[in-house]
């Protein structure tokens, strides 16, 4: 597709990072739309035609500010995956389409005592375990048995219950996006086939964009920040990017089919019907959040399990003490979520429903859901790039609190397809092309890797370059990949 086919509306200047795509453009928007992406950026952006979900979201009843667009953004279902949008809770609606299928999608981020030097030797032994300890893959199943009962309680109280079980410390939800639990998880909002489908796969990694990442601190930018992340140059880190798997799909799935149904009763009229959605305070719009809540608590049950199991592995390979590995959490966010917050709209502090779908939460300096070690700094903030590209860790900002809602971006940001991914791969050895930049790779199939080649994304540290140029976050640290798991 050349830029004449692609989207033809207009985007106004801000700054150098900021693009206004004004409600004049739609006669159905109710508020303008905020782009964060930098010149080189904007072509790909047309062609990919993400601002029209930006302007179909600021159609939305009961939205306040703006629709925003993260510099990651691209193409998703309803909502552009890299969208955030804050809904008044009197008249605003909540839509299956600004969370996204995998329900919590996110990321946590652990530091080590450990140089690179001490594990370079053994990456290869590492990865190899970690493969075995933690099932990868579409279709793996855990190595848990849950009894319906576990299940439910997991539901309701996410990293809470694995930390009860033994897996983790009460240090780890204290560095956990909202302690790791949602308040009003109802497992009776799940059908029977959600919870089917999420009985066998809790401490499961998936497969797609998901991956378990040994890397080291390439670079330090803040090192006050970086000493209470317990980040330093050359020191071995773990990564961790799952979701809530086949039980958070099944969520979406089925209360989109309700919301279908329902936008007729409330008469409410969408330009896409991806967006399906109902009044937030409605039968169906209580029963969404309620399910889609019970998915994300099982998310970071998911993803603090794989942590305990990870750090065991850790142990056993390089034949040293928990003391002397030191992995500790630095944070866990959740990337697709809708959440009730408290922000400043017109001066005034009120209680909104943010949907952010392939955007991280990114709290700023003084703000009362923080642990005390991140309080006076803000939050951290965890950016992957792809399995063979350079991460980083940021803060959130006072600014992002003004602008964005507290948000930012998430990752890189696909700028391919699956399909055209794994077209363009063809006759490459990406495995090969891994291991020739010093990066290691374990992978359950070629075809993920082909679909999930750097290629298929946008450059990282473009994207971080918008997020800090606009000042919504603040660099801490950078981390390269030593070795990767995908399933």
């Amino acid at each position: 597709m050349n830029e004449v086919e692609g989207w033809q509306g207009p985007l106004e200047k801000v700054d150098a990072w900021r693009w206004r795509l004004p409600k004049s453009y739609d006669g159905r928007m109710r508020v303008d739309g905020m782009i964060y992406a930098s010149e080189k950026m904007l072509a790909h952006l047309r062609m990919d035609k993400t601002p029209q979900q930006v302007a179909n979201v600021a159609s939305l009843p009961g939205i306040v500010g703006h629709s925003l667009a993260m510099p990651d953004i691209h193409w998703g279902y309803g909502f552009p995956i890299g969208g955030v949008a804050a809904m008044r809770l009197e008249d605003g609606v909540v839509s299956p389409g600004g969370v996204g299928y995998d329900i919590n999608c996110g990321v946590r981020l652990m530091s080590t005592s450990l140089k690179t030097g001490e594990i370079r030797d053994k990456i290869g032994d590492l990865l190899v375990a970690l493969f075995a300890a933690i099932p990868c893959g579409v279709g793996t199943k855990s190595k848990l048995r849950l009894s319906e009962s576990d299940l439910k309680k997991v539901l309701r109280e996410g990293s809470r219950w694995a930390v009860a079980q033994g897996y983790g410390t009460a240090e780890d939800l204290e560095r956990t996006e909202t302690g790791g639990s949602l308040p009003g998880a109802d497992p009776g909002a799940l059908s029977p086939r959600a919870l089917e489908r999420g009985r066998p796969q809790l401490g499961t990694l998936g497969a797609g964009n998901h991956f378990i990442e040994v890397g080291r601190v390439a670079e330090v930018f803040d090192e006050e920040a970086a000493q209470a992340f317990g980040l330093e140059a050359d020191g071995a880190t773990l990564m961790i990017h799952s979701g809530s798997r086949g039980l958070g799909y099944q969520v979406c799935d089925d209360w989109l089919k309700v919301m279908r149904r329902a936008m007729a009763r409330y008469e409410i009229t969408v330009p896409d019907q991806q967006l399906a959605c109902a009044p937030i305070k409605s039968e169906e719009g209580r029963g969404y959040v309620s399910a889609m809540n019970a998915a994300a608590n099982y998310a970071w049950a998911n993803r603090q399990i794989m942590m305990h199991w990870a750090e065991e592995v850790f142990v056993k390979v390089l034949d040293i003490s928990p003391r002397a590995l030191g992995m500790n959490l630095i944070y866990d966010v959740a990337h697709n979520i809708a959440k009730f917050e408290k922000h400043d709209v017109d001066g005034r502090r009120e209680e909104l429903l943010v949907h952010r779908k392939g955007a991280t939460r990114a709290f700023g300096p003084g703000h009362e859901e923080l642990a005390d070690i991140y309080r006076n700094l803000g939050q951290p903030v965890i950016i992957p790039g792809d399995m063979g590209t350079e991460s980083f860790a940021l803060l959130g900002t006072a600014r992002a609190m003004a602008e964005t809602w507290g948000s930012t971006c998430h990752g890189a940001g696909r700028v391919m397809s699956r399909k055209e991914a794994t077209r363009k791969a063809k006759g490459r050895a990406i495995a090969r092309e891994l291991e020739d930049r010093g990066i290691q790779i374990v992978c359950r199939s070629p075809k993920t890797l082909a679909e999930e080649m750097s290629d298929a994304y946008k450059d990282v540290s473009d994207v971080v370059e918008v997020v800090t140029g606009a000042g919504i976050s603040k660099p801490v640290a950078r981390l390269e990949p030593l070795g990767v798991i995908k399933g």
